[in-house]
């Protein structure tokens, strides 16, 4: 049997086919080639089309297909991964009625904040785990106050993994996990928070129908199956967020296990069997995907919206036309620290770890006649790892504190120079695993379908590729605090 997953990225969409019996991707695709462009109406403003989403999926299975590399046929299940805390909206005949407000929008601060006053920072956070913030329940806020006439015409609101399932069943799920990412959840009476709806004023019709994230959300229409080369009726058997499914990808599934990101934006995520959330909402606190009432496991998220991203910028604007392998091989002519030039890569909307301020990208102590293009591309990837320790900092505060991390061999952890700086940075070692998103949805639908018995069952396969050690803590530690001294100064302006 086969099993196909969909990552709904933010610059991509990438799918990938799993052997069930092996675990091991039979091909990978991913489309477009080039990153998918975010809309930016006004400043901190980040918006996308569901229908582009919709689109590139489909682009990215065929592609897939084309690959020769097995028989569309065999697939039995799908499984999706998806960009946390879009909102999507649709009417009664399923269309999308405005563009997505992504995850790094930051738009809906005020409304989030405001919430969080009425209904109480304790009674907020000893249920929600969270401040509403800028999450999908405030955005929605912002559309009520802000487009009446569109809100009026809401027959269920979505994440952007839901709108993918319903594309292909027709059918509109969700779950525990999904609904907290959201920030609707009552952690304590685990229902949908009666807070947070009653004080927005959304009606209860508009939350789709809740099921078990490994479970079937609806099978695949015949008109789709056929344009997708498909069977007809395979189940859609699991939605997870990019962030509880990359932990999922990685086997960090237990309490005390950590994993990590640094894709276009950079993620910790620590599992929890305790209802724990960080008393100023820097890091939150959502649903694991094997979260269940009586067994309760919670990912605790430091996020970091300007990572990945940031190294992007950088080599559009000033690579002159190098690859990210030949910046690092500039950047390595540079010594640990960048003869003092201090980056921050806060350029992609409102940041949580600053209590959702909006910090903007900054570059200090720059000096013409000394710094070079080097010392960008090496400055950048440094400030990159030092904002993922002043974030597992936080979470340190909050009662994590990982021995090892785990990342995918993927996006930023492909630099040498990035892994360096962050185990360095962090002094904890990393482990790589191959598995990436689109592979963890694909096995997560083998265990939403019943192919597997457990996810224990899904990873008796997985295997690890290397480990990075710290070896120059000291000389990064200096870095660092330097760093971080000018950025406690700008937080204080």
């Amino acid at each position: 049997m086969l099993l196909l997953g969909i990552d709904v990225g933010t610059s991509s969409i990438k799918v990938s086919v799993v052997d069930a019996a092996t675990q091991k991707s039979l091909v990978s695709a991913q489309y477009p080639e080039t990153e998918s462009k975010i809309n930016s109406l006004q400043p901190g403003w980040a918006e996308q089309s569901p229908e582009m989403w919709w689109e590139h999926a489909q682009q990215a299975i065929q592609k897939a297909n084309a690959s020769g590399a097995y028989n569309p046929q065999d697939i039995g299940a799908i499984g999706i991964a998806y960009q946390m805390h879009g909102l999507v909206i649709v009417d009664q005949n399923q269309e999308v009625l405005r563009e997505s407000i992504i995850w790094c929008d930051s738009r809906a601060v005020p409304y989030g904040q405001k919430a969080l006053e009425h209904i109480g920072q304790e009674q907020s956070l000893s249920r929600l785990l969270n401040s509403p913030g800028n999450f999908t329940a405030a955005k929605l806020a912002w559309v009520k106050e802000n487009e009446p006439e569109t809100f009026s015409k809401i027959h269920k609101i979505m994440l952007p993994g839901d709108y993918i399932a319903m594309k292909l069943t027709g059918e509109i799920t969700t779950s525990v996990s999904a609904l907290s990412e959201g920030i609707f959840w009552d952690f304590q009476n685990d229902e949908v928070s009666q807070d947070v709806m009653n004080y927005f004023g959304f009606s209860p019709d508009i939350i789709p129908e809740v099921r078990p994230l490994f479970s079937s959300h609806g099978e695949v229409k015949a008109e789709i199956a056929s344009a997708l080369s498909l069977k007809a009726g395979i189940p859609v058997a699991y939605k997870s967020g990019d962030q509880p499914n990359n932990a999922l990808s990685l086997n960090v599934l237990n309490p005390g296990e950590v994993a990590a990101t640094a894709g276009t934006s950079g993620v910790i995520y620590g599992v929890s069997d305790q209802l724990v959330y960080d008393p100023q909402s820097r890091v939150n606190t959502f649903a694991h995907v094997n979260y269940a009432p009586d067994s309760k496991r919670v990912g605790v998220l430091m996020n970091i919206n300007g990572t990945g991203i940031m190294n992007s910028w950088v080599k559009e604007n000033m690579g002159q036309g190098l690859s990210y392998p030949q910046m690092n091989e500039e950047a390595l002519k540079t010594p640990v620290g960048s003869n003092g030039l201090r980056i921050f890569p806060f350029g992609n909307g409102a940041e949580r770890v600053f209590n959702n301020r909006i910090i903007g990208a900054q570059f200090h102590n720059l000096d013409f006649n000394l710094h070079t293009k080097a010392h960008v591309f090496r400055a950048v990837q440094e400030g990159i790892a030092f904002t993922f320790r002043y974030g597992l900092d936080i979470m340190r505060e909050n009662g994590m504190n990982p021995s090892v991390i785990r990342a995918g061999n993927a996006n930023m952890f492909l630099s040498g120079l990035f892994s360096e700086a962050f185990v360095n940075a962090t002094g904890v070692p990393v482990e790589l695993y191959q598995n990436d998103g689109s592979v963890g949805a694909a096995l997560g639908a083998g265990i939403g379908a019943g192919t597997f018995t457990s996810a224990e069952e899904a990873f008796s396969r997985f295997e690890r590729l290397r480990v990075i050690e710290p070896t120059q803590t000291q000389v990064y530690e200096a870095a660092y605090q330097d760093w971080k001294a000018l950025l406690l100064k700008q937080l204080s302006n």
